[in-house]
C-alpha cells in the first residue's frame, strides 16, 4: 500500500514539474516575439469650406472728390455751368463745371489790362523824354536837378507797371479756378452739387478711373482665414443688375478689421458686424461688362481653398 502510494506521489510531481517547464518556455517565446504594432493612418486634412460675403463693384483705379475753389471770404462760389452728368466719360483736362467768381475777375483782368497799356505808353514817353534831357544837361541848358526829377518820376512808372504786371498775373491763376477741368481720364461716377449750389465738403464731383473695375468685398472677421490670395470668386449680383455670374482673384486682403458698409437687403442682418476688406480683380471681360455699374451690390462666393498641408 504505501508503495503504491509513493508511485502515485511521484507521478503528480513530475506531472507538476513538465507542467511548469511548458509554461516556463512559453512565457520566453512570448517575451522573445516582438509586438506587432498596428499601423499609424494619418488624418486627411478636408478642403476648407467656400465663404460667402457681400460686396461692391468699384473702379480698379483712383476715384478722385474733385472740390470747389475757395474764395476770398473763406467759402465756395456757386457752380454757375456744369458740363457733365453721372455716367460720363471724360477725358484729362476736358472742362467739367464753372463758378460764379469768372464775371469778376474777367472784369478785373480787363482794367489790369487797361492800366498796363496806359504805363506802357507813359513808361515810352518818359524813357524818350529822359534821353532827350540827358543831352540838354550835359549842353547845360537845363538845371541837372530837373533830370534827376525825370529819372525819379521814370523809376516810380517802371514800379507800378511790376505792381500792375504782378496784379494781372495774380488775376490769371485766379481765374483757372472759375473752371473745375478733369485731373485724369475717366467716369463721372457721382455729383455732389448743382448748379446754383455752393459745394459743400463733399466737393464736387467724384471721378473714378474706371477703365478696369474691381469688386470691394466685405468678409467676415470669422471667415478671413479661409480667403487667400489668388483665390477664385464668382460674383452675382444681389438685385439682378446683370445677368450671370462674374469671375475674378483675389489680389488684396486689407491689415484692418472695421464695421461693414456693404448692408444686406434682408432686415435681419448684422450691420454692425466685423469685415475684413478684400479687394477681387474682375476678369478683363466680366470688367468690361460692368464699367458702367460702378456701386452696385453683388454676392461674392470665395471658392473653397485646400486646407494647409494638403497637397
Amino acid at each position: 500500500m504505501k508503495r503504491a502510494l509513493l508511485g502515485v506521489n511521484r507521478l503528480w510531481w513530475f506531472g507538476g514539474a513538465a507542467l511548469l517547464l511548458v509554461l516556463a518556455v512559453a512565457v520566453v517565446r512570448q517575451q522573445r516575439t516582438p509586438a506587432v504594432k498596428a499601423p499609424v493612418v494619418a488624418a486627411t486634412p478636408r478642403n476648407q469650406e467656400a465663404v460667402a460675403a457681400l460686396g461692391r463693384l468699384e473702379p480698379a483705379g483712383d476715384v478722385r472728390l474733385l472740390a470747389a475753389p475757395i474764395s476770398g471770404i473763406g467759402g465756395s462760389p456757386r457752380i454757375s455751368e456744369l458740363l457733365v452728368e453721372e455716367g460720363d466719360r471724360v477725358n484729362s483736362g476736358q472742362l467739367l463745371a464753372r463758378f460764379d467768381t469768372a464775371p469778376t475777375l474777367v472784369a478785373q483782368q480787363r482794367l489790369i489790362e487797361a492800366r498796363l497799356r496806359n504805363l506802357d505808353t507813359r513808361l515810352a514817353v518818359q524813357t524818350r523824354d529822359i534821353r532827350r534831357y540827358r543831352q540838354l544837361s550835359r549842353s547845360g541848358a537845363i538845371p541837372s536837378g530837373e533830370l534827376d526829377n525825370r529819372e525819379t518820376d521814370l523809376l516810380k512808372l517802371q514800379g507800378d507797371r511790376n505792381e500792375a504786371w504782378a496784379e494781372r498775373e495774380k488775376l490769371k491763376a485766379e481765374l483757372l479756378l472759375t473752371e473745375l477741368r478733369a485731373p485724369m481720364a475717366g467716369t463721372v461716377l457721382k455729383l455732389h452739387a448743382r448748379v446754383g449750389e455752393r459745394p459743400t465738403e463733399t466737393g464736387v464731383l467724384e471721378l473714378g478711373a474706371s477703365n478696369r473695375m474691381q469688386a470691394v468685398v466685405e468678409v467676415y472677421e470669422s471667415d478671413i482665414d479661409r480667403v487667400r490670395l489668388g483665390q477664385s470668386v464668382s460674383l452675382i449680383s444681389e438685385n439682378g443688375g446683370y445677368q450671370g455670374a462674374l469671375t475674378g482673384e483675389v489680389i488684396r486682403i486689407s491689415p484692418q478689421v472695421r464695421q461693414r458698409s456693404v448692408l444686406s437687403t434682408d432686415p435681419t442682418g448684422d450691420a454692425d458686424a466685423r469685415v475684413v476688406e478684400v479687394r477681387v480683380a474682375l476678369d478683363p471681360s466680366d470688367s468690361q461688362r460692368v464699367r458702367d455699374l460702378t456701386g452696385l451690390k453683388v454676392i461674392a462666393r470665395l471658392a473653397a481653398t485646400r486646407a494647409p498641408g494638403q497637397p
